[in-house]
């Protein structure tokens, strides 16, 4: 039997270039009803790299600003707006019921979201609804269903392919570059209607903390200290050396266990995940766990005592000295 092997090829390209446009993602959009979070354009860079049609999901109260701003993105063909007071506080409990809803009426072939403590919360319920399995914070994307992430604490890269008939898809926000908001003219539709109330959990109130500092997760530069510090009195001098160079502050696991700082300032990966221009570590020894968080700085500076400790692994620069002196040095010549 006889089989032209190059019209073989080619047809085989032509159907994943088929399959491949008719793909639709799905993108939950992350912000506080006023601004968009940076990483739902993280998320429109992935999904435009799976291809096909994007729908960007935005749910809260008194959204629209949020809506008006994502509709602007290049490559967004749909955003739909669902303003319902039971989306208050953003709760999961509210939002999976709204996305199924949505699923059920357009049968989206993927559904994606940052992989932050919102979408950690919420896309584990969706999945387990719609009995998939999630593929969670990738860093790459090989074709529409075959993705990258890391393990182990970030020491190893994995390529998995999903073969459920709907992925469902967290992505690692360092991994990708946040789409502009311009260049495009999405148009704006309801979402589907319905009560979405939840009667197991009901959002009370939410207390931020204030500061003048840059979002951790977003900031340019960052400044962390561990265990190295001793107390939360003396993150103090992180505090002023943050404040000299507009920088955010973070922390490794050790340091907020030990109570010295609140959780929310973690940098790991069981914290926040950031890659800023410059990030100092202080006081850090490079325990696996926090070195996943903050490896994809674009320069690292170690300051430790200790010569031997993993953090100068990773380090573009590091300096062996006692940080008590060192850092009121740095931060008078600053």
């Amino acid at each position: 039997m006889f089989v032209n092997c190059s019209r073989t090829i080619r047809h085989k390209t032509q159907l994943n270039s088929f399959l491949q446009r008719y793909q639709s993602t799905l993108v939950i959009a992350e912000h506080n009803n006023e601004a968009l979070s940076t990483i739902t354009q993280n998320a429109l860079t992935a999904a435009r790299q799976i291809g096909g049609d994007i729908t960007v999901l935005v749910a809260g109260t008194k959204c629209g600003p949020v809506a008006e701003a994502v509709s602007k993105a290049n490559g967004v063909a749909k955003v739909l707006v669902a303003e319902n007071d039971a989306f208050k506080g953003f709760v999961p409990e509210a939002i999976t019921p709204l996305i199924l809803a949505t699923q059920k009426q357009f049968n989206f072939s993927h559904i994606l979201a940052g992989a932050t403590a919102f979408g950690k919360a919420l896309l584990p319920r969706v999945a387990a609804k719609l009995d998939v399995s999630p593929v969670s914070d990738i860093i790459g994307v090989k074709s529409p269903d075959t993705f990258v992430r890391t393990i182990y604490a970030g020491n190893a890269i994995q390529t998995v392919k999903a073969k459920d008939s709907v992925k469902v898809v967290s992505i690692r926000g360092t991994s990708f570059e946040a789409a502009p908001l311009e260049g495009g003219s999405a148009k704006l539709e309801p979402a589907p209607a319905g009560d979405y109330k939840s009667n197991s959990v009901e959002f009370v109130k939410q207390e931020l903390t204030k500061s003048d500092r840059p979002a951790l997760a977003s900031a340019k530069i960052v400044i962390s200290g561990g265990r190295g510090l001793k107390s939360g009195e003396n993150f103090q001098l992180l505090y002023t050396l943050a404040d000299k160079m507009n920088a955010a502050v973070g922390a490794s696991r050790a340091a907020v266990d030990a109570g010295f700082v609140p959780n929310d300032l973690q940098v790991g990966q069981t914290g926040k995940i950031v890659a800023p221009d410059l990030y100092v570590a202080v006081g850090i020894s490079g325990a696996i766990q926090h070195l996943a968080g903050m490896k994809d700085s674009k320069t690292i500076v170690a300051i430790n005592k200790d010569p031997e400790a993993p953090i100068f692994q990773v380090a573009d620069y590091g300096l062996v000295a006692d940080l008590f002196k060192v850092v009121p040095e740095l931060t008078e010549k600053v």
